[in-house]
């Protein structure tokens, strides 16, 4: 291998440049868990947010229209994934005024970007001979995902965080080490959640605090009436983040007590 040659100014310039500061801009935060559990209004605390809501996932409007959540800054139900693009355009080139954006959810907004690729790129099949040849589909999907992670940094940029909801699954998870066990993780495509992960700053599962107790031949739960979000991975769920949280934090009686135990939780 050659070493390429550069001017002993193009050094001087490059060695310049070695810093001890860091960037500094709004965190990408995912919230994920059972059904129910209150991720949206939970999300919906963010100061000054902005929310997109995608096809069929207007659990917002719901909320706003019982009562339940006081009005919160929306777009229009946004159904297929050029409308999505088109969103992250205004909000990249104007000044919304946000200072976060919430993704309700992310499962519909993978599905938008599978539906937009196979169309594009398969012509509509969704078979053997199209989407589903060898994978194709589905690194396809990946490739126009990883782009729109980099427009979600954009607006990072900006000056919003960036929170994305999804729903929970239980999936069997291929165990390296032993035999495989289930486990929760975001219901999306394998590969497109790994892409989101590696880029999430703080990744919550929300799930109700239960213990298992053995009573003789048998195992009881008990509990699960406590709504707890858990901030570290652990065999039976993906979570993660970059400051230090407890392992787990109550999510209270309501989502601003829930949201101010997540701040004192990431702050502390």
């Amino acid at each position: 291998m050659t070493t390429k040659v550069v001017s002993k100014e193009q050094v001087n310039n490059l060695l310049s440049q070695i810093t001890t500061e860091v960037e500094d801009r709004p965190e990408a935060m995912i919230v994920y868990g059972v059904e129910g559990i209150g991720k949206t209004s939970f999300a919906a605390q963010a100061p000054d947010c902005l929310v997109i809501m995608t096809r069929g996932e207007t659990g917002l409007s719901t909320l706003i229209n019982n009562g339940a959540l006081e009005p919160k800054r929306h777009f229009p139900e946004v159904k297929d994934w050029k409308s999505y693009l088109d969103v992250l355009s205004a909000i990249e080139q104007g000044d919304s005024g946000a200072r976060a954006l919430i993704i309700d959810c992310m499962n519909g907004l993978a599905e938008l970007c599978s539906e937009y690729v196979c169309q594009t790129k398969f012509n509509g099949d969704w078979g053997t001979s199209g989407f589903m040849s060898y994978g194709a589909g589905y690194t396809a999907t990946l490739k126009e995902w990883e782009s729109m992670i980099v427009r979600l940094d954009a607006i990072r940029d900006k000056g919003l965080g960036i929170i994305g909801i999804a729903h929970a699954q239980v999936k069997l998870f291929s165990n390296p080490e032993g035999k495989d066990y289930d486990r929760y993780t975001p219901d999306m495509h394998k590969n497109i959640w790994a892409c989101t992960a590696r880029w999430a700053d703080i990744i919550l599962f929300m799930n109700y605090h239960t213990t298992v107790t053995s009573e003789g031949f048998k195992n009881k739960a008990k509990g699960g009436d406590m709504r707890v979000a858990y901030t570290q991975r652990t065999a039976s769920w993906d979570a993660k983040n970059r400051h230090n949280m407890p392992t787990m934090f109550s999510l209270g009686n309501s989502a601003k007590e829930g949201w101010a135990n997540f701040l004192v939780a990431k702050n502390n």
